[in-house]
Parts: structure tokens; C-alpha cells; sequence
């Protein structure tokens, strides 16, 4: 049988990449050629700088992040509309990168946060503080863990988060420490787009039909008493801010507080209270149930295959 021209093998063919040459598996999404997250910026601790609490440090920001992507990343295929779909995936992707950055810091400044895996284990010292962490481990606030609820709870959340996110990011621009510096460079445009997306959305639905009023503000009353928490501050946050490498939370309060002002004025909504007393428990290791049914899914396949490679 005699094959047709266009049975022959295309050199062009889109599929062609997905062919393993010589063992290089580096187009894979997922896998084991994934370079160092770090390669290339300077992980020198700075002089002075205790090493313990610039990871602890890190590894709250990193949690932040890695745990509000989660969440967000439950929206797949169950957004209102595709366009919203994708642009929850999108957010939920900027903040996976920012919680593998910090979380790879924290490894880099202290080895002993990251918990005991076999000597040859294959797992990167970002996933196994990702994945080998029970909640307690967790150092993450509460805002971030909570349900989704429905989109307008999910779009409060996001807003609030994303301020107090992005005015956290531009204050760690200037930080003594080069990775927290660069990751905080890159952040500051993921979270401004962050911000502004869910505050067009919040005030869209605040404004619109009686029923996405009724649901914004049923979103309120869920995510604002989390609210005062943002700016509770631990030791280590004190510490880091006087060593010029991170921020105190109860610094960001006035910057916070304008820009939810002018947001939720125009939604027509009450603002949080931002001067509540509040305890840092998320921060902690004090967690709400919610956390251990987020990680149990997320976690679920490293812990099935500790050392497994794809």
C-alpha cells in the first residue's frame, strides 16, 4: 500500500513538541525539568538578617499566595462566563508563581523549614512545603482559605485580598532582601490587574440587578470579618520590618483604607473594619476547618506518590 503525502511525518506538525528528544522533557507543563525557580537572582541572606525569620517571613507571603490560588483555581469551568473563567484561572496562576518564589526563599534561607523527605526523593524543596505541610504548618491568613461562596463572595475576597496584597508588594520593592525584592517587581503588576478586576466586578454587581446586590452584599458579610486580620502583626513582621526587609501589616492600614474607600463608595457598600482588634491566628498556624478540606485536595497526589515523577 502506497501512503498518501499526507500520512508522512511533518516536521512542522503542532504535535511534534510533544515528543521527548533526547531526554529533554523541559516542554512539559509538569514534570521534573523544572529549572530552580531562583536561578540567576542572588539568595545571599543579608548581613544581619536572621535566616529563621526571613523564611518564616517568606513563608507566610508564600502561603498567601500558593492557598488563594487554590481557591480560585476551584472556578475552573464553573465561572458565570468563559471570559471570567479565564480570568480567574490567570489570577490563580500569577499567584502560584508568587507562592513558589517565596516559597523556594524560604528553603534557600533556612533548610530546616522545609519538612523531612527521603534523602532521594525527587521533590523540589518549594513542593515540599507546599505539599508536606499538615494546616498547622500553614502560616496563611484567614481571608485566603475561606470558601468560595458564590462569584460575588469570590469577587470581595479577591478585591480586598489584592489591595492589601498590592500595597504589601509595592512597600517589598524597596526590601534588603533581592529575592523578596524581585518577586515583589514582578508582583506589583499582577496584583494591580488583580485589584482592578475584582473592583470593576464588585462595583458591577453592587450596582446592578436586585438580586447581585442581594448576593454582594450576602458576600460581605462573609469575607469583611476577616478583614482586620490583614494587619494583625506577629513578631517576626515587626522584626523583618526593622531590618528594612519586610513590611509591618498595620503599616499598609492608611493605604488600604483609601483605596477601599474609593472603591466601595462607589459600590455603594459599608467598608470593613480595618482598626478591629484582631489576632494574627492564620498567620499563627490557627487555621478554620476550610483549610484542611482545601489541602486535602490539593495535596492528595504528592502524598499518594511521594516520589513520583511525571
Amino acid at each position: 500500500m502506497t501512503r498518501s503525502p499526507a500520512a508522512e511525518p511533518n516536521e512542522e506538525s503542532v504535535y511534534a513538541g510533544l515528543v521527548d528528544v533526547d531526554g529533554d522533557t523541559s516542554q512539559w507543563a509538569f514534570g521534573t525539568g523544572f529549572d530552580d525557580p531562583l536561578a540567576g537572582v542572588d539568595t545571599t541572606v543579608p548581613e544581619g538578617v536572621d535566616r529563621a525569620d526571613l523564611a518564616a517571613y517568606c513563608q507566610m507571603l508564600g502561603d498567601d499566595a500558593l492557598v488563594l490560588a487554590q481557591r480560585l483555581a476551584e472556578w475552573c469551568s464553573r465561572a458565570p462566563e468563559l471570559e471570567e473563567d479565564v480570568a480567574l484561572a490567570n489570577v490563580s496562576l500569577d499567584l502560584l508563581g508568587q507562592g513558589r518564589l517565596l516559597l523556594a526563599r524560604a528553603a534557600a534561607a533556612d533548610p530546616e523549614a522545609v519538612p523531612p523527605l527521603p534523602p532521594d526523593s525527587p521533590v523540589p524543596a518549594e513542593d515540599a512545603l507546599a505539599f508536606f505541610r499538615d494546616p498547622g504548618g500553614f502560616r496563611n491568613v484567614a481571608l485566603a482559605e475561606i470558601p468560595n461562596g458564590d462569584f460575588a463572595q469570590s469577587t470581595l475576597r479577591l478585591m480586598l485580598f489584592s489591595v492589601w496584597r498590592l500595597a504589601l508588594l509595592e512597600e517589598l520593592r524597596g526590601s534588603a532582601d533581592p529575592v523578596l525584592a524581585a518577586v515583589a517587581g514582578k508582583g506589583v503588576a499582577e496584583a494591580t490587574y488583580h485589584r482592578d478586576y475584582a473592583a470593576r466586578w464588585t462595583v458591577t454587581l453592587a450596582q446592578g440587578t436586585a438580586e447581585s446586590r442581594r448576593r454582594i452584599e450576602a458576600g460581605a458579610q462573609a469575607v469583611w470579618p476577616h478583614a482586620a486580620e490583614l494587619f494583625a502583626v506577629l513578631p517576626v513582621e515587626r522584626r523583618m520590618a526593622d531590618a528594612g526587609v519586610g513590611v509591618a501589616p498595620d503599616a499598609l492600614r492608611p493605604a488600604c483604607a483609601a483605596v477601599l474607600e474609593e472603591v466601595l463608595g462607589a459600590a455603594d457598600l459599608p467598608c470593613p473594619g480595618l482598626d478591629a482588634d484582631a489576632a494574627a491566628r492564620g498567620r499563627a498556624g490557627e487555621h478554620t476547618p476550610a483549610l484542611s478540606e482545601l489541602l486535602a485536595d490539593m495535596q492528595s497526589l504528592a502524598r499518594e506518590h511521594p516520589r513520583g515523577t511525571w
